[in-house]
C-alpha cells in the first residue's frame, strides 16, 4: 500500500466529524433500500433479469451502439465518439466554441468527473457551474465527489452553512436545510436562464429508439438538457440498452437501490432537440460516447462483468470499509467496491491496483448488487493479475504489484505443504524456535500481535492423551 493511500487512510479514520456523518447518511439509505424490496422472491427475479439485460447489452455490444448512432442521428441527435478522456473534452470544448459559450451548466455526471471536465473547461477560461446541489456543494469545497449518488453526504448542515457564508457572504448565515436550499435555487437561477449551452450524463441509452435516458430528484437535470440552446450529453459506450421495453425493470433497481424510492421525482426521456412548433427543448443535443478502457474491459470474459453497473451507489452504502473511510481514501472517481474493480482496469494495476487490496471480502457488495456482479470474485482476479497470476490478460499494468520476496515466500508455503512429511518437519522445527521467530509480520502487526506457532503440534498431543494418528 502506498504512502498516499495510507496517509488518506488515516486521514479518514481521524475525522470524526466526517464519519459520524457518513454512518448517518449511509445507514438510512441501507434501511430505505431494504423497505423497497419486501419480497425477497421479487428482487431475486428483478437482479435476475436486470443481469440479462445487461449482459446482452455488452454481448451485443458493437452493434447496439451502431443502432443506438443510427437512431439518434435519425432523430437529429449528433453523436460523437470519444476513445479518450482527451477526445471527449475536446468534443465539448469544440462545441462550446462554435456557439461562443463563455459557461456551461452542468448536471449530475460522473463521467465528465472521469473526463476531469471541469478542471479542462476552466483552464481554458470556460466558466462551469454544477446545479446538482450535492455537486455544487463539494465544487465551492474544491473537492471531489464523496459518493457517486450523493455527492456532499460527508457534510452536514453546519459544514454547508459554513461554506455557503464563506463563499457568498451577502447571504444570511443558516443551517436550515430548506434555507439553504433556497438560497441555492436563488444562485443557480440566473445561471439557468444566461446559459448557452448544458451537460448532462446519461444513464441509460436506448438503441431501439435512440432515446436518452436520465433520472434524477432535483430538475436540475431538466433545466439543463432543456433551457440552454445546446444540450450535451456524455456517457460511457457501456450504458446503451437494446429495447425501450427493458428500462422499467432497470429504473426500478436502480431507484429502489439507490436511494429506496420507488422512482426518482424526474424521469428524463430526451429523443431528439426541439421540433419545429414546439415552444422549448434545445435546439441542438450532442451525444459524446466515452470509451476510454471500455473496449478493453469488455474483451475480457470475466472482467467485463464491471461494465453491467448501473452506478447505484449500493455496494458502497454496504461495504465496512467504505461506511468507515468515505470516498475521498480512495483517490478516485469511483470509490468503493465498485472502484476497486472499475479504476485498475481503466487506469492500470501499476498505478491503482492498490485498491483490490481495500476489501475485506466479505461479500455485501455482491449481495446487494442489483445486476449481480460478481465484485469479490473481480477483486480477487485483480489481485492475481496484480501479481503475474493465472492467464495472460490485458489488465494494465499485469504483475506490476509482484513481490519477488512475496512470491518466494509463498511458493516454500506451497512446497512444505505438498508433502506431509516436509510439513510435519518444518513445523516441528518452527515449533522449537518459536521464540526466535520475528515479532513483524507485515501489515498485520500494526495493530495486532504477531501469532506464533505452538511449541507441541496437534498430532504429538493427541498422541500423549492416547489417541492415535492412524489412518485406516
Amino acid at each position: 500500500m502506498t504512502t498516499e493511500l495510507r496517509a488518506r487512510i488515516a486521514d479518514a479514520l481521524g475525522n470524526e466529524r466526517v464519519r459520524a456523518n457518513i454512518r448517518r447518511a449511509l445507514d438510512g439509505l441501507v434501511v430505505k433500500r431494504l423497505s423497497a424490496f419486501p419480497d425477497e422472491e421479487e428482487l431475486t427475479r428483478l437482479r435476475g433479469q436486470g443481469e440479462a439485460i445487461r449482459a446482452h447489452a455488452l454481448a451485443c455490444l458493437p452493434e447496439l451502439l451502431e443502432e443506438l448512432e443510427r437512431n439518434c442521428t435519425a432523430n437529429g441527435i449528433r453523436v460523437h465518439w470519444a476513445e479518450t478522456c482527451e477526445e471527449a473534452n475536446r468534443s465539448v470544448l469544440d462545441i462550446l466554441h462554435r456557439h461562443d459559450a463563455r459557461m456551461l451548466i452542468k448536471g449530475k455526471s460522473m463521467v465528465s468527473e472521469e473526463l476531469g471536465l471541469n478542471a479542462f473547461l476552466e483552464a481554458r477560461g470556460i466558466e462551469v457551474v454544477e446545479t446538482d446541489l450535492g455537486e455544487l456543494i463539494v465544487q465551492l469545497a474544491g473537492e471531489r465527489p464523496f459518493h457517486i449518488i450523493a455527492p456532499a453526504i460527508h457534510k452536514d448542515r453546519r459544514n454547508i452553512a459554513e461554506l455557503f457564508k464563506a463563499r457568498f457572504p451577502e447571504l444570511p448565515y443558516s443551517e436550515d436545510a430548506e434555507e439553504l436550499t433556497a438560497a441555492a435555487r436563488g444562485l443557480l437561477r440566473e445561471k439557468f436562464r444566461g446559459a448557452v449551452a448544458g451537460l448532462t450524463g446519461v444513464n441509460f441509452a436506448v438503441a431501439e429508439t435512440g432515446t436518452l435516458a436520465l433520472v434524477e430528484n432535483e430538475g436540475n437535470g431538466r433545466m439543463c438538457s432543456t433551457a440552454p440552446d445546446v444540450h450535451i450529453a456524455v456517457t460511457g459506450i457501456e450504458k446503451v440498452i437494446a429495447r425501450l421495453d427493458q428500462l422499467p425493470p432497470l429504473l426500478t433497481l436502480l431507484t429502489r437501490s439507490a436511494t429506496g424510492q420507488a422512482i426518482t421525482t424526474y424521469v428524463n426521456m430526451i429523443n431528439s432537440p426541439r421540433r419545429a412548433g414546439e415552444l422549448d427543448g434545445p435546439r441542438e443535443v450532442h451525444l459524446i460516447l466515452l470509451d476510454n478502457g471500455r473496449s478493453r474491459i469488455l474483451a475480457d470474459p470475466e472482467l467485463q462483468a464491471a461494465l453491467r453497473c448501473i452506478r447505484c451507489g449500493a455496494c458502497m452504502n454496504h461495504c465496512p470499509v467504505y461506511t468507515r473511510l468515505g470516498g475521498h481514501a480512495y483517490g478516485t472517481v469511483y470509490p468503493g467496491p465498485i472502484g476497486s474493480i472499475l479504476e485498475p482496469q481503466l487506469q492500470g494495476l501499476d498505478r491503482v491496483g492498490e485498491l483490490a487490496d481495500a476489501s475485506s471480502l466479505c461479500g455485501a457488495c455482491g449481495e446487494v448488487c442489483p445486476v449481480q456482479i460478481p465484485i469479490p470474485q473481480l477483486i480477487n482476479r485483480l489481485r492475481a493479475e496484480g501479481a503475474g497470476e493465472g492467464s495472460e490478460s490485458r489488465v494494465p499494468g499485469r504483475g506490476s504489484r509482484r513481490k519477488t520476496m512475496q512470491t518466494l515466500i509463498w511458493r516454500l508455503w506451497a512446497w512444505v505443504h505438498a508433502s506431509p512429511s516436509r510439513y510435519r518437519l518444518m513445523s516441528g522445527l518452527l515449533g522449537r524456535t518459536r521464540r526466535l521467530a520475528s515479532r513483524f509480520a507485515g501489515p498485520w502487526t500494526r495493530s495486532l500481535a504477531a501469532p506464533r506457532l505452538a511449541s507441541e503440534s496437534l498430532h504429538r498431543l493427541a498422541r500423549e492423551e492416547g489417541f492415535s494418528d492412524d489412518r485406516p
